[in-house]
């Protein structure tokens, strides 16, 4: 586990040093690989190339210090992740004759791809981000996992290409600011979040999930293409045999993603995927295991009876750790402004404190991370039928007087995500154009609340049309649902914050769920063996409820959820009235005032629970202070 970056100059000038520009974005990540470094750097008469990385060692702990070289030297990789199936692809390459100099996934990497050329990254299963220079064919290849469990980012900028792990490496070099992106940020105010290929900045990029760019070095020029995959077709049988295969391949995906020559736990919530992850492995290890739950001071947010109910069946070495406003306030900016632009997820804290304490026993751990995704396991996955009823029974000047009823009823005051802020985000998804599931994923505003708190001058109105025209406008199935949360959802948000809370304490963090595999065979089975009736993830529960006390994966969960709505109005209140000050809103010249202030101070007076909305507009006036205006500064 790493992070890379990497320099392309054409025609550099003298005096320019792409080694000077890559040892800065280095330094900006040695959070993400604090147990070494290591650059490459090639000059041309036309080009200078340099790539380099930080390296958290997991695997091959000797000698996979990168980077790493084929034994003619004509190739150069450099790799943030890990390749789960590397020990079967180098089986493979050793039956045919391929020399290995380390043990390394890596290597593994480089010499599948000078057999196979790009043909090579459709084999990879794993999480990864990395960069192949071929100096035989002067070209750069640079690729990102199915998933996007790995984060990458990229720019040109005039005779300049800069890619990197995190957006701090570009930014620290990037000779000229960037502005912020209309698409950014309207979308991260309607998500929460910003997905690839947009970012907070115009111009620089995300790289999308499962796709890779090939860089002309002489040309300079780059496409970006899809990674092609030959998904098997699996011969289902009957649901007995589903529940069987499905048992197998899961506990297959553990065993794969616990390879690690240094301390492995895993996170224990207590619900579904996190239990099931924590026996799995459990049951696969010879010596007990350790796992690790967080709870919270304010009980209604708190779980941690399950995960010690789970803890207690599986025989771990448990850890538990309650946490207050207190040990949140503490790192609150270092979390919040890692993430380089606006990120409104709240769990994120949560997981970093998790992810902190859980660094100080061992150096990996897997997650459920992507089992409501692979599954079906999310409240929202019914909303396709209950869209459908709803929109032919009730006409929709009826649903508009409805709403306008409503609001008053279902309005908290408290930060409480009960059933009347439930039935409210249920009622403002209705939508009788057939666009549901966009504003039911819509976490901070809707897209007509946008028009009023934007001014006209931010307002991008494509709002989500790239994504439509490329995943498809008429989504009714489960597995459009998945999808659509697949390319936006996990690579933009869930992803993003386990990375990035995890990495910034140096611990390396792995979804089993996450296997590219499993994900093609859940979207191969009938669509109610993921949800039955009511029962949401029901082939994942039937597969592993022999091994728990009876009906306890149906238990309900509350998520990993965080008071900030509370924080709002007690300890961070000072510092968001000042995101409010009349002066500061006008020279910002983003925000229409009369209408974003009564919004925040309603919320901070307790008038109404408007926690999603007032942390997605805190979070984002905190990168604005502490980030933008500072690199437009310096």
């Amino acid at each position: 586990m790493c992070g890379i970056n990497g320099v392309f100059e054409q025609n550099p000038k003298k005096g320019t040093s792409a080694i000077e520009k890559l040892q800065l974005m280095n330094l900006c990540i040695v959070h993400r690989g604090p147990d070494d470094d290591g650059i490459f750097i090639e000059l041309k008469d036309d080009y200078t190339i340099a790539m380099g990385m930080r390296r958290l060692a997991i695997i091959d702990l000797e000698s996979g210090k990168q980077p790493i070289y084929t034994t003619d030297r004509s190739k150069v990789i450099v790799f943030n992740g890990e390749i789960y199936n590397y020990k079967t692809l180098r089986t493979s390459l050793d039956k045919d004759g391929v020399q290995f100099e380390t043990s390394s996934d890596t290597e593994v990497i480089l010499k599948l791809y000078e057999k196979y050329g790009t043909a090579a990254f459709s084999k990879l299963d794993g999480m990864f981000a990395f960069s192949i220079y071929d100096a035989a064919i002067e070209k750069l290849f640079i690729t990102r996992d199915y998933f996007g469990e790995k984060p990458l980012y990229y720019t040109q900028e005039g005779n300049n290409f800069y890619w990197a792990s995190e957006l701090k490496s570009i930014i620290a070099v990037k000779e000229q600011a960037s502005e912020i992106s209309k698409e950014g940020l309207n979308l991260y105010f309607q998500l929460t979040y910003i997905p690839a290929p947009y970012t907070i900045y115009e111009g620089i990029h995300k790289l999308e999930a499962d796709t890779y760019i090939s860089f002309d070095c002489k040309r300079f020029e780059y496409d970006i293409f899809p990674i092609k995959h030959s998904f098997k077709n699996f011969d289902l049988g009957d649901k007995k045999e589903v529940i069987k295969l499905n048992h197998d391949l899961v506990q297959q995906t553990v065993l794969s993603r616990s390879v690690s020559d240094v301390p492995l736990g895993t996170f224990l919530s207590g619900g579904v995927d996190s239990s099931i992850i924590s026996l799995s492995l459990a049951q696969q290890t010879a010596a007990k295991i350790d796992t690790f739950s967080i709870g919270f001071e304010k009980k209604s947010f708190d779980e941690t009876d399950k995960s010690r109910e789970v803890a207690k069946l599986i025989g771990s070495n448990h850890h538990e750790f309650i946490i207050g406003e207190k040990d949140l306030s503490e790192n609150l900016d270092e979390i919040l402004l890692n993430f380089d632009e606006p990120f409104a997820d709240s769990s994120a804290l949560a997981n970093y404190v998790v992810s902190n304490k859980t660094r100080q026993y061992v150096k990996v751990a897997l997650t459920g991370d992507g089992g409501d995704e692979v599954y079906g396991g999310y409240n929202k996955y019914y909303m396709a039928a209950l869209n459908k009823k709803y929109t032919q029974f009730i006409p929709q000047n009826l649903h508009k007087f409805i709403m306008n009823t409503a609001q008053p009823l279902l309005r908290t005051q408290g930060d409480n995500r009960g059933k009347r802020f439930k039935m409210n985000r249920l009622l403002k998804a209705i939508d009788y154009k057939g666009g549901f599931y966009y504003d039911i994923i819509s976490l901070g505003f809707q897209e007509n609340e946008l028009s009023i708190i934007l001014k006209n001058e931010f307002r991008n109105t494509e709002g989500f049309e790239s994504f439509k025209n490329k995943i498809g406008k008429n989504n009714q199935t489960l597995k459009d649902f998945r999808n659509i949360d697949r390319l936006l959802s996990l690579e933009g948000d869930m992803l993003v914050k386990v990375d990035r809370s995890s990495m910034l304490t140096s611990l390396e963090c792995r979804a089993p769920f996450l296997n590219k595999k499993l994900w093609n065979f859940t979207s191969q089975v009938p669509e109610n063996y993921l949800i039955k009736g009511l029962d949401k993830k029901h082939l994942l529960k039937e597969s592993f409820k022999q091994y728990f006390p009876n009906g306890f994966l149906n238990k309900t969960k509350k998520g990993f959820g965080v008071p900030v709505g509370d924080w709002l109005r007690e300890g961070l209140r000072p510092e968001l009235e000042k995101y409010l000050e009349i002066d500061f809103l006008a020279r910002q010249g983003i925000f229409d005032s009369s209408v974003i202030i009564p919004l925040v101070r309603n919320h901070i007076d307790a008038k109404e629970d408007n926690t999603f909305r007032v942390w997605t507009y805190y979070c984002f006036q905190k990168w604005y202070v502490n980030t933008f205006i500072k690199y437009n500064n310096q």
